[in-house]
């Protein structure tokens, strides 16, 4: 069924072009006109269309002509391997985390929350005021919006302790997004070569960012209390390492957050070692039953470089993060960021800066909070209906995923592969250890599309998993 004349006039064409020889020149528009009783605006689309389609081409005052079709031949690309050299690294062009699905397929495995718990309406709204503005005509300044900086600086200020000197809007560098964040960071604190401690498990994109940067990382064992404090002493000592990366609140992905003596004393730890605490505060605005609390709040000497994104809250088109340093550490990472990305897009920080400072900022995080639990405790619920050999570590008091163990011996490659068949996608925890695996994981998100099919997701997982074993 045709949608339109135009797409009939393509179709008619088409045929006739199949056995035309190369060269041969299409009827006229007026003749396509009579002939198929349409309008010249619909013959010129439908000539266009076979233009952007590489069957015919326009030879302006003359007509329109079959083009010939070449030869083809494969390209031969082995001139790159040579000239490339040994990647340093073998990371999947795209995470399984970023892989697209159909919308039948129940999706389990992305690290983005769904349509419907972003503010839609604030960013809509945001975006269509920005637009009339001489922001979207403008260039700010590196380190970015003042307006910005300034949330950036007063929010974290909202969890400040007593007696400590408050974070300035001069102490902020916007970033596009934490991920370029993370690599100017691990360049400018650390440097190729050079060893920094991070949590195992933790986030991939983390992980990835030190490997196209040549960090070398070590590995310090997290649990659901957050990292084994003795060993990250330990490994500073044994490294003469200079910087920890951490997500203290809501880690991604096992949902952990530290205790308040865990913290005081990775603080303790830092400081004696003269070392950095990068703070990847992914998650502040995803606490369920309790709140992120930053440890950047807790110290005023510079050892905590701080990170907070907005992408995951106010929108993915929204690729706007803040940096919260001090002393010559923010120098550098501005200065290394400058030269990957020169600034922020002005609009895309003023709609970022609109959306937050709405009156109904808050009242979306209260209704977010609310939704994030009763879907976390549906899926929860599910898994405990279908896949008994689940083991579930802790139940997350925010953040937007479970990470669940499975048997030891499971084939987690085959089991991803027996759920998309089914029309399942999960993610295999292998990718979030900087080091080799401690069991076999999976990280499942609760906030993605249709949580009505948590309970057959958990069905098709138990299925597969069954099958596995038989």
């Amino acid at each position: 069924m045709f949608n339109s004349s135009s797409d009939r006039l393509v179709t008619k064409l088409r045929e006739w072009i199949s056995s035309a020889p190369a060269g041969a020149q299409l009827p006229s528009t007026r003749e396509l006109v009579a002939e198929y009783e349409i309008s010249p605006v619909t013959v010129q689309k439908a000539l266009r269309t076979l233009i952007s389609q590489g069957l015919v081409e326009s030879r302006p005052g003359i007509g329109t002509f079959v083009r010939s079709v070449p030869v083809t031949r494969p390209n031969d690309y082995a001139w790159q391997t040579a000239a490339l050299g040994t990647p340093r690294n073998h990371l999947p062009q795209v995470h399984p985390t970023q892989r697209a699905f159909p919308n039948d397929v129940i999706a389990l495995h992305s690290g983005y929350p769904d349509h419907e718990l972003l503010p839609q309406r604030l960013v809509k709204s945001a975006f269509a005021r920005i637009a009339r503005t001489e922001s979207v005509l403008q260039r700010t300044e590196a380190a970015g919006l003042p307006e910005l900086q300034a949330w950036f600086a007063s929010e974290l200020n909202e969890h400040l302790m007593p007696g400590l000197g408050a974070p300035t809007a001069r102490d902020v560098v916007i970033l596009p997004g934490s991920q370029s964040g993370l690599g100017s960071i691990f360049r400018a604190l650390v440097g190729e070569g050079e060893p920094m401690l991070i949590e195992s498990p933790t986030y991939w994109g983390a992980i990835m960012a030190a490997s196209q940067v040549g960090v070398t990382l070590i590995p310090v064992p997290a649990g659901p209390h957050g990292p084994d404090t003795e060993e990250l002493d330990r490994a500073f000592e044994r490294t003469g390492a200079r910087a920890f990366y951490a997500h203290p609140n809501f880690a991604n992905p096992t949902g952990a957050q530290w205790p308040a003596t865990v913290a005081e004393r990775v603080l303790e730890i830092v400081k004696a070692r003269g070392a950095f605490l990068i703070e990847d505060d992914w998650a502040k605005d995803f606490g369920i039953s309790t709140e992120s609390s930053p440890l950047a709040a807790r110290d005023d000497t510079g050892h905590v470089v701080y990170l907070r994104s907005l992408t995951k809250s106010v929108s993915p088109a929204v690729r706007v993060a803040g940096l919260i340093a001090r002393g010559p550490a923010r120098d550098r990472i501005l200065a290394d960021n400058q030269a990957q990305s020169m600034y922020v897009s002005g609009p895309l920080q003023a709609v970022a800066l609109d959306v937050v400072t709405q009156p109904g900022w808050g009242t979306h995080l209260r209704s977010l909070r609310t939704q994030l639990a009763n879907r976390r405790d549906q899926l929860i619920g599910a898994l405990d209906r279908h896949v008994p050999q689940a083991h579930l570590q802790s139940v997350p008091s925010g953040g937007l995923n479970l990470w669940v163990q499975l048997p030891d011996g499971t084939n987690l490659r085959q089991l991803e592969r027996d759920c998309e068949s089914r029309r399942l996608a999960i993610a295999a925890g292998a990718s979030w250890f900087p080091a080799e695996e401690s069991g076999q994981f999976l990280r499942l998100n609760y906030s993605g599309p249709n949580p009505g099919a948590f309970d057959e997701g958990a069905r098709i997982l138990g299925e597969a998993l069954n099958i596995q074993w038989g």
